[in-house]
């Protein structure tokens, strides 16, 4: 690798980082949040605002160019598996804490490899198998059906994982045919559309200046942290990025410390600890695959 090749890297590596803790600030917030905003409320917010920063920030450069498309449906069924997993993960952090939250829905990329696989008639080799089987031992360990502390409010974490799953095999789809500024134009006024619908019914008076400013950060934190997304694949290869994509769970743990004063107990530490090293293993092992392939065949 050469000098300005390892500089990028390095710096797609640092940006990924970056947008990792961005997402644990938007979780954190959406916890608090979830304490004294409706749902709806909450969520139609914070699509809104990337909505409109995303049309602020793009139209006046390519005009109605932006809004072209021949899939409208796809990029409406994407916005409504994306809303869907903002409904859920707001659901999840209702009930259970950031880390261990966190920890659950990055079990995502394991499970998008092995629907991806198997959608596309792929082989998936016992090594992966053993991979997505630890990673759901994992999530049983943090989970612990039948504990004492379990509440059937725990399983929403798994449908946030489904619909994400959904959400970037639709989006890898539609990738290679649709613009990525298009793509998330829509999905965001999607996100930012469907709530408003429901606000007669839910809307509820927000007096509290820190509320207000919660909202506000949950924003900021998911319009920046896609942004800084897209920088970090510009600059570095996705199987590249896989394994940091789990710094996510050591920032959501610090904030649920310093918000909420929660530190995970011995088991939920010994599952995501679980679903961390099987996720990055699975980054990793793409990574390996991909240089092999890439690398010419000895003659």
């Amino acid at each position: 690798m050469s000098g300005p090749e390892r500089s990028r890297t390095l710096a797609g590596i640092g940006l990924a980082v970056l947008a990792m803790a961005c997402f644990a600030v938007l979780d954190t917030t959406t916890k608090w949040v979830s304490l004294g905003v409706p749902l709806m409320v909450a969520i139609g917010f914070r699509y809104l605002f990337q909505a409109v920063a995303t049309t602020v920030a793009v139209y006046p450069q390519r005009g109605r160019a932006l809004l072209h498309t021949r899939h409208l449906g796809l990029h409406v069924a994407r916005g409504v598996l994306l809303l869907t997993t903002s409904l859920l993960a707001f659901l999840s952090l209702k009930h259970m804490p950031v880390g261990e939250f966190t920890a659950i829905v990055l079990l995502t990329p394991l499970v998008v490899t092995l629907l991806a696989a198997r959608m596309l008639r792929e082989t998936v080799s016992p090594l992966r198998k053993l991979l997505v089987t630890g990673g759901f031992i994992g999530t049983l360990t943090i989970v612990r059906p039948g504990g004492q502390d379990f509440t059937w409010a725990l399983l929403f974490p798994v449908g946030v994982v489904v619909a994400n799953a959904g959400f970037q095999l639709l989006t890898s789809r539609m990738a290679r045919t649709e613009d990525p500024m298009t793509m998330q134009f829509y999905t965001g006024w999607v996100g930012a559309i469907l709530p408003a619908l429901a606000l007669p019914w839910v809307w509820a008076e927000i007096t509290a200046p820190a509320l207000w400013g919660g909202l506000l950060l949950m924003g900021v934190m998911g319009t920046v942290g896609h942004f800084l997304f897209i920088l970090a694949f510009k600059r570095a290869p996705a199987a590249t990025l896989m394994p940091y994509m789990y710094a996510q769970i050591g920032f959501a743990m610090l904030g649920g410390w310093l918000l909420f004063a929660h530190v995970p107990d011995h088991w939920s530490l010994v599952g995501m600890g679980l679903i961390a090293v099987c996720g990055a293993a699975g980054a990793l092992l793409t990574a390996h695959e991909s240089r092999a392939s890439a690398e010419p065949p000895e003659h």
